[in-house]
């Protein structure tokens, strides 16, 4: 696929590099030549200087028969504009712009085809908020993420003691906690020189302390699985945020009801105009998030997250681990370079969570470049595996899944079939729609919403041609 990227910022470079990995023909525009240059000699793609919105840079980039252009740059007017352009000078099929404003969304009518024609807007800052809200509401959760309009989540989770499962076989599972549908398609775990290894993953495997497991189950069994895993944490009921930027604040909008917020600011103009947009109740405070007294006068010991949300990757990890050792319960990390977070997170590190900005809204982006009828992406591990939901088309005849059992399908090595999501008759015979954890015999039907774990990126490409539908196929 050709696609155009316009902006090379923190968000333009990370779908640039997951992109390319994919072997798409990769163009990214870029007012800065610095920019460009750099991205140019740690990635084969084409870099291209100049405005993005100007017919005549979009020409040079290859607009003319480019199949799809993201534009991320940091206003979105630029992204706006540039989208219109591409619809009616170029016609590039998808469109897809990065948006902050709330103004600006999917369904609005500017967003239509009269309208900028953008068919698809990211928010980075909207998505990073609802992960992160997943990690309140689900506090021993590493990550919960949705499929099929939230009927399904696989959710990831470090085996802790105190789990029932824990130091249990997965054949156990019936026995130990009954009547939980549940499927753990992967399981990570650190060797003795620190380097998370992927490990066979079947009814033998033990399940031990530290593990990181990746499990699907239906939502309404999230409480459940977390419990089987990993003792029950406290609610999340007070919450320290450091950096009162566009996510900090979004943030602890959607907070404030639920729990007792302090924001921590060193911008004397944004702690005012933070006091306007905050309730009452919610405290923002003047300072630095790494000074030690501050936040001992503030009680971050006694905080159940402490969350460092600033632009700056070493403040934000300074800031966590000092809170972490002054007792806070939970701490996460908003970090933009992925080596950094490598470095970080993991079994034996002092940060809880490391979340990076950029890959909250790689799996949005994918859902489009992916082949086959695919309804959702999430990119997992820092890119390293993934997670789809295919819709299944067709018959048997033009598919290699339709009137299949699972064990009949040539799924890559490690690949695992989670869930499946199928309608069928409900309680007063409307249709509704069933999550079926599925065995060996289970047989695909066309209709289906099927989630797939896939370990390594490059097994992307056969799952994706199980899916697709061939007029041809016997």
């Amino acid at each position: 696929m050709k696609i155009l990227i316009l902006g090379a910022g923190r968000v333009g470079e990370s779908v640039a590099e997951s992109l390319v990995s994919e072997q798409n023909d990769i163009t990214v525009i870029d007012t800065h030549p610095e920019r460009l240059a750099v991205l140019q000699d740690r990635l084969d793609l084409r870099g291209v200087v100049g405005n993005g919105i100007q017919p005549s840079v979009l020409r040079e980039a290859g607009a003319e028969d480019a199949d799809m252009l993201i534009a991320c740059a940091p206003m979105d007017e630029t992204n706006l504009v540039a989208c219109k352009i591409a619809h009616e000078l170029f016609n590039i099929q998808t469109r897809i712009a990065r948006v902050r404003s709330p103004e600006f969304s999917d369904g609005s009518e500017l967003m239509g085809k009269a309208g900028f024609a953008v068919d698809e807007v990211i928010c980075p800052e909207e998505s990073l908020t609802t992960y992160i809200r997943k990690l309140i509401q689900y506090p021993e959760a590493l990550q919960v993420l949705e499929f099929s309009e939230s009927r399904v989540s696989l959710i990831a989770v470090r085996a802790m003691e105190g789990g029932p499962m824990v130091h249990h076989v997965i054949s156990d599972l019936p026995q130990l906690v009954p009547g939980l549908p549940m499927r753990i398609v992967a399981i990570y775990r650190r060797d003795p020189l620190g380097i998370d290894r992927r490990v066979i993953c079947n009814g033998s495997t033990r399940i031990e302390l530290g593990d990181e497991l990746f499990v699907l189950a239906a939502n309404k069994h999230i409480r459940r699985v977390l419990d089987a895993l990993h003792a029950r944490s406290e609610p999340v009921k007070r919450v320290m945020i450091a950096g009162g930027g566009r996510v900090g604040l979004r943030l602890a909008r959607q907070i404030a009801r639920e729990c007792h917020v302090k924001i921590i600011d060193a911008d004397v103009a944004r702690c005012e105009y933070l006091t306007t947009q905050l309730p009452s109740h919610s405290l923002v405070l003047r300072g630095d998030s790494t000074d030690e007294e501050l936040l001992e006068n503030e009680g971050v010991q006694d905080t159940d997250l402490f969350l460092a949300l600033t632009s700056d990757d070493e403040d934000n990890i300074m800031s966590c681990l000092l809170a972490k050792r002054m007792g806070a319960q939970r701490v996460l990390a908003l970090i933009n370079r992925r080596a950094y977070a490598d470095l970080v997170q993991g079994q034996g590190t002092q940060i809880d969570i490391a979340v990076s900005p950029s890959q909250t809204i790689i799996g949005e982006l994918l859902a489009h470049v992916r082949r086959g009828d695919v309804a959702a992406v999430y990119s997992l591990r820092r890119g390293d595996a993934e997670a789809l939901e295919a819709v299944v088309r067709g018959d048997q005849k033009s598919s290699k899944v339709v009137g299949r059992r699972i064990d009949e399908l040539e799924l890559p090595a490690g690949a695992q079939i989670g869930a499946i999501v199928r309608e069928g008759p409900g309680a007063d015979l409307k249709p509704a729609k069933e999550v079926i954890i599925p065995h060996h015999d289970t047989v695909i039907r066309s209709g289906d919403h099927v989630i797939v774990f896939v370990p390594r990126k490059r097994m992307v490409r056969q799952v994706e041609k199980m899916f697709q539908v061939s007029a041809t196929f016997f």
